[in-house]
């Protein structure tokens, strides 16, 4: 299994935002995540860092 746990992080805290991540896609002034059940969710934020070995993806939100 090769997919990720996607993380919000706030205030220096990860919030789990989506398990079984399999993809990740740039849109617009976000990106896309998509797990392998097919659930979609849009985050505007970026992509901070990943960590593949522990099969995660941080994610810092956009300054409003």
């Amino acid at each position: 299994m090769c997919e990720a746990n996607a993380y919000l992080i706030e205030n220096n805290d990860n919030k789990l935002i989506m398990e079984a991540v399999d993809t990740v896609e740039p849109e617009g002034d976000g990106v896309r995540l998509v797990n392998i059940f097919g659930d979609q969710k849009f985050i505007k934020a970026s992509v901070y860092s990943l960590s593949l070995v522990d099969h995660k993806i941080f994610l810092k939100p956009h300054n409003p």
